[in-house]
């Protein structure tokens, strides 16, 4: 499966709300951007603790694999799962 669609959604989704703590856009707006993107941050560090066997396969440093599974959360850690084989 091909994940960039799902990471280029995530690095447009906290541009967006990083934008909107400079630009004036309609309150909801960003308030859904703001929040959205805690959330999506807060679950992605969830997803630290319960991808940590898949994400220590990363061919790099232990630290970017985190980094990257916090701003991508399973696209990042998913491939490394699947290349494990089932278990």
């Amino acid at each position: 499966m091909n994940y960039a669609p799902i990471k280029i959604g995530c690095l447009v989704f906290y541009a967006a709300a990083l934008v909107s703590l400079f630009v004036a856009w309609p309150p909801l707006l960003e308030n859904i951007l703001q929040i959205g993107t805690l959330i999506l941050v807060v679950t992605h560090a969830i997803e630290v603790v319960v991808g940590f066997k898949w994400i220590k396969r990363y061919e790099g440093p232990l630290v970017v694999s985190i980094l990257l599974t916090l701003l991508f959360g399973f696209a990042h850690w998913m491939p490394y799962k699947r290349a494990a084989g089932p278990g």
